[in-house]
């Protein structure tokens, strides 16, 4: 039998975090708890306004859901997400927290790190994770870059009023390379002439120029930018990776909005098949969520996993990051545990 259990934390951030259109300084996160024959698996989602994810409505779906869930043999985690779909597709963050916590499982049922039972091995080749910086007067935002230094790849979030001055500022302080993230802020005509200020100020990459929808307008810059367009939130699910085939070079899958582990897979599977580059990204998870991510580095182009890295403290331990690298996990399953569990 399976049982479940759920915690609560308040998670405060190491400074205010901005993006586009929101700040915080506080993330509150549920952690999904699975107990079974003596093992106990971790999956966690933040909550997020943004996507309708909250404590409330994410606890008492997973509470509706424990009844049918306990029964179910732990053979196939990704039949466990099939079987469960219909009742919890609706909440795509309450079911990613219980998909990871499955797979955690699984793992750890098999005594294998999760990594290895897909097949691969602790020294696969794995992309750095970026370190982000939200939105801020340059001044701060060079204090935050310069609390991280020797960092490979800092992400640099921009809205409209900022433009691009933050970057030019922040190049003046650093060779690191830079990706950026306009969170849906830009118009369609901004995009190419800041591609080109941006690629000549070594930036990697542009995540999420337009808001979500905008497909139509993105179809048409594709190919003319000398910088990948990547989709954030224009790549919520997996029905999402087909519409942003001829809109975008490249998809940020991020657990929580597809629903876990199992569906992210596929995601992947699906965006490589039609050219696509792919990476995993976070939200300011605790190392519980970030765990998750970790595993499917070796799959990855790019790599956003540093949710726990802006936290004042976390409250799991288990990964260990240097410049940027995450020494994968040789305890079985997902290989983080809580330090101390807080029940909800």
């Amino acid at each position: 039998m399976i049982e479940l259990k759920l915690h609560s934390f308040e998670l405060p951030l190491r400074d205010p975090f901005t993006i586009a259109r929101s700040t915080t300084t506080v993330q509150s996160t549920l952690i999904v708890e699975l107990r079974c024959d003596g093992l106990v698996g971790l999956g966690e989602a933040t909550t997020n306004d943004y996507y309708g994810a909250s404590l409330e409505n994410m606890s008492r779906l997973l509470r509706e859901v424990a009844p049918k869930l306990a029964p179910m043999p732990l053979d196939n985690p990704a039949e466990i997400w099939r079987e469960l779909d219909g009742m919890l597709g609706h909440n795509r963050f309450a079911q990613c927290a219980l998909d990871c916590a499955v797979w955690d499982l699984y793992a750890q049922q098999h005594q294998l790190p999760l990594y290895r039972l897909w097949g691969f091995d602790e020294d696969a080749p794995c992309p750095p994770t970026c370190y982000t910086l939200g939105i801020d007067t340059p001044e701060v935002m060079l204090r935050k870059m310069q609390a991280m230094p020797n960092w490979p790849i800092y992400k640099i979030k921009l809205d409209q009023a900022s433009g691009l001055t933050n970057v030019r500022f922040l190049r003046q302080h650093t060779t690191a390379l830079f990706r950026v993230d306009a969170n849906c802020s830009w118009q369609p005509e901004q995009i190419l002439p800041y591609a080109e200020q941006l690629a000549e100020l070594n930036v990697e990459l542009i995540e999420q120029p337009l808001p979500a929808d905008s497909y139509a307008a993105m179809r048409p810059v594709k190919g003319k930018s000398p910088l990948p367009l990547m989709a954030d939130e224009s790549c919520q699910v997996e029905s999402d990776v087909d519409r942003c085939i001829e809109c975008f070079d490249a998809i940020n899958i991020k657990l929580v909005k597809c629903g876990g582990l199992t569906p992210a897979r596929r995601m992947l599977a699906r965006a490589k098949q039609n050219g696509l580059k792919v990476m995993v990204g976070c939200m300011t998870e605790s190392s519980v969520g970030i765990a998750a991510g970790v595993h499917l580095l070796p799959l990855l182009d790019y790599a956003d996993l540093d949710g726990a890295l802006l936290l004042a403290e976390d409250i799991a331990s288990g990964l260990q990051w240097q410049a940027g690298y995450c020494t994968m996990p040789k305890t079985p399953g997902l290989g983080v545990r809580l330090l101390h569990p807080s029940p909800l």
